[in-house]
C-alpha cells in the first residue's frame, strides 16, 4: 500500500557566489557531498543531494553561483542556474548577511520573478553578525519571497528550523529515487571534484579557476580503489607551480584528495595525478564537453 503521507520534491538552491549553499547542502546531508572553500565560484555543476527521511525525500540542486559570465565555461555555467529552477517545487535564495543587497543578489532576485516555485530567502553567516538588524533585510526583498530565515549553515544555527519550513512545501509524493541514494551522480564525478577541490586548498589567484580534472581510469578492488587523473591548466607556468619543487606540489593534492576520498568510499584510495596544459580550455566547446558541461 501506497504511503499517502509521503512527501517527495525538489529544492534549488541559487545564490551569487560564496554565500554558503553547497555548505548547507553538505550540512543537512551529514555528507560532503558538494566541495567548499574560501574562495567564491566553487561549483562549477548542478548537484543533486538527496535527502531521504522516514516521512519525506527532498531533492536538493546546489547551483554555480550566479555571475556575469567573462568565457565560455561561465555561459555554460549561467545556464545551469536557470535550468536549475525550472519546475521545482522550492527556491531557497541563499545570501550573505553581511553585504546583502550586493548588485548581483538584485540580479539573482530579478531573475527569480520567472519562477513559478514557491521561494524561500535564507540569509547566511548570521554567526558573523548577529546582531544585525533583521527588519532591514527582509524589507528590501520582493514581496514574492514567503518566508525568510536568518541561518549559519557553518555552525548549523537555525537550519533544523529552516529545514521545517522546507517540508511544508514538498507535496505528497511516492520517492522519486531509491532510499539509501545520495545522489544520481557517479562516483568518478566526485572523485573528480574532491581533486579539483584540492587545488582550491593549496594554490591561490588564477589557478583554481584555471583547472579541470579529467579522470581517466577508476579502478574498484576488493581492497581499494584506485584513481587515475589528468590536472588541465591554461599555461606552461601554472604547471610548473602546480607540479611544484620535486613534486611537492602535486603530493600535497594527492594526499588530501585520498584522506577525502577513502572517507567518503570507506575504502582506501590511491590517486595518480598527470598535469597537461590545454591552452583556453575554459573558452573552447570541445574542451568543455570533454569536462561535462
Amino acid at each position: 500500500m501506497t504511503d499517502t503521507s509521503f512527501r517527495s520534491g525538489w529544492v534549488a538552491i541559487i545564490g551569487k557566489p560564496n554565500t554558503g549553499k553547497s555548505t548547507f547542502l553538505n550540512r543537512i546531508l551529514g555528507e560532503k557531498l558538494s566541495i567548499t572553500s574560501a574562495k567564491p565560484q566553487t561549483t562549477r555543476y548542478a548537484i543533486k543531494g538527496i535527502l531521504n527521511r522516514e516521512d519525506a525525500q527532498i531533492i536538493f540542486i546546489d547551483t554555480p553561483g550566479f555571475l556575469k559570465p567573462r568565457y565560455e565555461m561561465q555561459s555554460r555555467m549561467l545556464d545551469i542556474v536557470h535550468d536549475s529552477f525550472k519546475d521545482v517545487d522550492l527556491v531557497l535564495f541563499i545570501t550573505d548577511v553581511t553585504d546583502f543587497p550586493t548588485d548581483y543578489d538584485n540580479e539573482v532576485l530579478h531573475m527569480l520573478a520567472k519562477s513559478s516555485a514557491h521561494q524561500i530567502a535564507v540569509f547566511n553567516k548570521i554567526d558573523l553578525n548577529p546582531d544585525l538588524d533583521r527588519e532591514v533585510l527582509i524589507g528590501q526583498l520582493p514581496s514574492r519571497i514567503e518566508e525568510s530565515h536568518f541561518v549559519s549553515c557553518t555552525t548549523g544555527e537555525n537550519v533544523d528550523e529552516l529545514m521545517q519550513s522546507i517540508l511544508r512545501y514538498i507535496p505528497l509524493h511516492e520517492p522519486y529515487y531509491e532510499q539509501d541514494q545520495l545522489s544520481d551522480l557517479p562516483v568518478r564525478f566526485f572523485a573528480s571534484e574532491v581533486i579539483r577541490e584540492a587545488i582550491f586548498h593549496h594554490y591561490q589567484q588564477e589557478i583554481p579557476y584555471s583547472a579541470a580534472v579529467i579522470i581517466e581510469r577508476f579502478h574498484e578492488y576488493p581492497d581499494q580503489v584506485v584513481i587515475e587523473a589528468q590536472i588541465w591548466l591554461d599555461r606552461p607556468s601554472q604547471k610548473v607551480i602546480v607540479i611544484g619543487k620535486k613534486g611537492e606540489g602535486l603530493r600535497r593534492i594527492r594526499e588530501y584528495a585520498q584522506v577525502q576520498l577513502s572517507e567518503f568510499l570507506g575504502l582506501p584510495v590511491r590517486v595518480q595525478l598527470w598535469v597537461k596544459v590545454v591552452p583556453n580550455w575554459r573558452k573552447k566547446k570541445s574542451n568543455l564537453r570533454e569536462i561535462g558541461f
